[in-house]
């Protein structure tokens, strides 16, 4: 046994029912998925400590916790939600002032928030949003102080017009309101379980959530997670989804495997093709002004679709780097924004860097090399700015 010591901070020890609050039981679900609810019930069904199977039986009550028709251990909406809504604050809190990529999109009376600025009037601006500060200055400056167009009536003042025309009109700017569709594509291959970069990137996931149904209501978010296959992340499933665990260690892998048996195979490759394929075909069916991708990983791929079949290669081949790059393209012709987060925590023993730089190149999108830590940073602020358009006022 191992003893650590370190220097007494003048904290009260917390007792055994903040140990295992709630917060540390959601924090124990997102990091071990399914597994974390096996034991969870196991304790409940052969309890260590009376304090603790109390208090999971409190959650069953409170609706956090349920039992399926199976009775097995579920997560409920209502614990779900609470997950986002903290993964948020989470995230927000840790989030650093950054510089947006400016996306934004300004434009005259269109509902949302008035900027610093004015434009010029052009035909069919709304009169409502007439700056009259700078347009009555534009009206003296060209046209002079008004003069007298009326003698004075009756002992009144006289009647003076100050005179305009349309190159007097300005208008007030305004941050635009646009709708935006991103699908989060999630590696979920075997590396990912390394140094949190799969927790990091589910709690981001979840963060999104939250602030999507919160702030962002006209805006869809989709997630898929990509391994040797690809599949579509429900809301429910997304806190006890987990990387797929590595089967083979062979040096050199070349299989060929049919679609409809690929369920069978190892999961744990990166099939980043096919996981481009399901987020067009999400995308097609979004009518959002703005439509983007994010990737998230950690290796370049190593699986790809030609035809009936799937081909799991390792070390990585030219020709699942081809499919895939062919695939980024195809969405960015479908008019989507593409930006990769990359993290690179080891990427010093990797040589994939160079397929990132190609992807970024081909669809002129944007690419990140970060660590977990930071992959809420970059992430939220490029949705945040990715979700308006950029538009150049003359």
């Amino acid at each position: 046994m191992k003893y650590y010591y370190g220097e007494y901070d003048g904290e009260e020890f917390p007792t055994q029912d903040k140990l295992f609050g709630f917060d540390q039981l959601m924090q124990f679900i997102m990091q071990y998925g399914d597994q974390a609810l096996k034991a969870i019930q196991n304790m409940m069904e052969n309890p260590e400590n009376e304090n603790q199977s109390d208090m999971l039986e409190q959650l069953l009550k409170d609706g956090m916790l349920d039992k399926d028709g199976k009775g097995r251990l579920r997560l409920t909406p209502r614990a779900i939600s609470k997950m986002q809504r903290k993964a948020l604050m989470e995230v927000f809190a840790n989030l650093r002032e950054g510089q947006r990529e400016g996306h934004e999109k300004v434009t005259p009376g269109l509902g949302g928030e008035r900027i610093e600025g004015t434009k010029p009037y052009q035909f069919g601006d709304p009169v409502s949003e007439l700056d009259l500060h700078a347009t009555l200055h534009n009206a003296l400056t060209r046209h002079g102080l008004p003069q007298s167009a009326e003698p004075a009536s009756a002992g009144g003042p006289s009647r003076a017009k100050i005179k305009f025309d349309e190159h007097d009109f300005e208008l007030h700017l305004h941050e635009g309101v646009t709708s935006c569709s991103t699908v989060v594509l999630l590696d979920m291959s075997g590396s990912m379980m390394r140094y949190g970069r799969f927790l990091a990137a589910k709690k981001v996931a979840m963060a999104m959530q939250a602030l999507v149904r919160s702030k962002f209501p006209q805006d869809s978010i989709d997630f898929v997670g990509f391994y040797s296959g690809a599949n579509k992340i429900p809301e429910f499933a997304l806190p006890l989804a987990m990387p797929k665990p590595v089967t083979i260690y062979d040096y050199q892998v070349r299989m060929k495997v049919k679609l409809d048996q690929l369920d069978k195979a190892p999961q744990h490759f990166t099939n980043l093709h096919m996981g481009l394929q399901l987020a067009r075909r999400i995308l097609r069916k979004r009518s959002s002004e703005n439509k983007q991708i994010f990737i998230i990983t950690d290796g370049q791929p190593t699986a790809h679709v030609e035809g009936e079949f799937c081909y799991l290669l390792y070390p990585p081949d030219p020709r699942s780097t081809v499919a895939t790059l062919k695939e980024a393209v195809l969405a960015v012709k479908e008019g989507c924004r593409v930006s990769t987060f990359a993290l690179i925590e080891d990427y010093w023993g990797m040589d994939w860097v160079g397929f990132v730089d190609q992807l970024t190149k081909l669809t002129k999108g944007v690419a990140f090399y970060t660590s977990s830590g930071e992959l809420a940073n970059c992430i939220m602020e490029s949705y945040l700015s990715g979700r308006k358009k950029k538009t150049h006022i003359a």
